[in-house]
């Protein structure tokens, strides 16, 4: 709940700001501003903060973990998928947010040794990673 407040107020107010840089950029290209070191700051300023916003909003959601579906499942089957969620963000960002690699070399482990738990690979190919790092 907290984080979507966040996210709500933060799409708010990257909102307004992409506005009032519209806004002032649109005066200055027209000619209804003069250019001088209040309006450069000011434009910078505002580009600054939309960029900074831009890139925090979307890296708290590509962050999120995904909510797990209640079905009628066993407590270990539900902490069984918050593990797994777990460690697959843990796996994409060793991977820099690169989701694509991720599930290639989930895939590609789960080829290598068929029929483990979803877990084991990506404690796998976690594993792999910082032995290749070393």
């Amino acid at each position: 709940m907290g984080s979507q407040v966040i996210v709500l107020i933060g799409t708010f107010i990257l909102l307004l700001t992409g506005l009032l840089l519209g806004y002032v950029l649109s005066q200055l290209v027209l000619g209804f501003l003069t250019f001088n070191l209040f309006t450069f700051f000011g434009t910078l300023s505002l580009i600054l903060i939309f960029g900074t916003l831009y890139y925090v909003l979307f890296w708290q959601l590509r962050r999120e973990p995904s909510p797990v579906v209640k079905e009628n499942l066993p407590p270990t089957e539900i902490s069984d998928r918050i593990t797994d969620n777990q460690l697959k963000n843990k796996l994409i960002a060793k991977l820099d947010g690169d989701t694509a690699t991720a599930e290639r070399l989930i895939e590609q482990a789960k080829q290598n040794y068929p029929g483990m738990p979803e877990s084991w690979y990506c404690e796998r190919v976690i594993d792999d990673l910082e032995r290749d790092q070393r």
